[in-house]
């Protein structure tokens, strides 16, 4: 039965959000808050060793001299930045942690660990008026690595197929339907259909342990009308391969963006050799025709 295991960062209880998510209780003397806005957030990446830029910071986590403000999330409205009021004037050390839905669910909203803060050192804070940030630039942290890239750009693709369900580039370049960049030109797309219904594919390399509680996320983008499921194979020390779900993704017409946590489910398995990532679908029975398109993959760790 298709399952989907919700996975958190050992370090963070979740709780937090509901305690100081779009809440900040002013204490002392000053009682008006200056308001600041962000537009958005993007990441700057180096394609050749990163990959895509792509990313779904949907949330900031703000500090004030270190101390946490609050968490903040993103409208849905493109057009409307996010605010949230600070009780300072002058000038103070603001800091902005772009913050992700952990494996796409809003209720586990965390700060990106890989993702790097935008540090205001004297940020000159003006009581009673709304200072605007506009749109800020983030970037993978320098000790981030990067143990899988595959943005089907090339024509060999690093995932394996197993049955007659194959996964292969977006054709012809350029296809609308592909992840469309100034660096993306193919994606990668999955068919099911009645004669072949079901997809089984795992990445061709295997990818080595960690030290327990290492943070290992698998990002990707992808786009559905039918479901896929996400896990990882485990080569363990006692010679057996246990197989993990991890997420099921749900069927979206636009490109999303998904951050899915292996590191907690990897550190089950302290004696494990190695790992690969595996894709599961069948095609759904109100489907005539299963579509599934994913890129961007990356295995990170740090």
């Amino acid at each position: 039965m298709l399952k989907s295991l919700v996975n958190f960062y050992p370090f963070i209880a979740i709780f937090l959000i509901s305690l100081i998510s779009g809440c900040y209780k002013f204490s002392g003397d000053q009682t008006i808050p200056a308001y600041i806005t962000i537009s958005d957030i993007n990441i700057s990446t180096y394609f050749p060793e990163e990959g895509s830029n792509s990313a779904d910071i949907d949330n900031v986590w703000v500090y004030l001299n270190d101390g946490l403000v609050g968490v903040f999330v993103f409208p849905e409205s493109d057009t409307i930045p996010v605010e949230f009021p600070v009780l300072a004037q002058g000038k103070n050390k603001l800091e902005i942690r772009p913050g992700i839905k952990l494996n796409g669910i809003t209720s586990t909203r965390v700060p990106y660990v890989f993702y790097e803060p935008i540090i205001f050192d004297e940020f000159d804070f003006i009581p009673g008026t709304t200072q605007a940030l506009g749109e800020l630039t983030t970037s993978y942290y320098s000790d981030t690595k990067f143990a899988w890239i595959e943005d089907f750009e090339a024509s060999n693709i690093s995932i394996s197929d197993f049955g007659d369900t194959i996964i292969e580039r977006t054709e012809p370049e350029n296809n609308p339907i592909a992840f469309l960049t100034p660096t993306s030109r193919f994606s990668g797309e999955i068919t099911l259909t009645p004669e072949k219904p079901v997809y089984t594919g795992i990445s061709y390399n295997s990818f080595e342990m960690q030290t327990p509680g290492t943070i290992i996320m698998l990002e990707l983008n992808f786009k559905t009308n039918n479901f896929i499921q996400v896990g990882v194979l485990i080569r363990d020390n006692d010679g057996t391969i246990p197989e993990k779900e991890l997420v099921i993704l749900n069927h979206t017409d636009e490109w999303k963006k998904i951050y899915i946590n292996l590191g907690s489910n990897l550190s089950l398995y302290p004696l494990a050799y190695d790992y690969k990532v595996i894709f599961r679908a069948g095609l759904e029975s109100e489907n005539e025709e299963g579509k599934i398109l994913i890129d961007n993959v990356k295995v990170v760790y740090r």
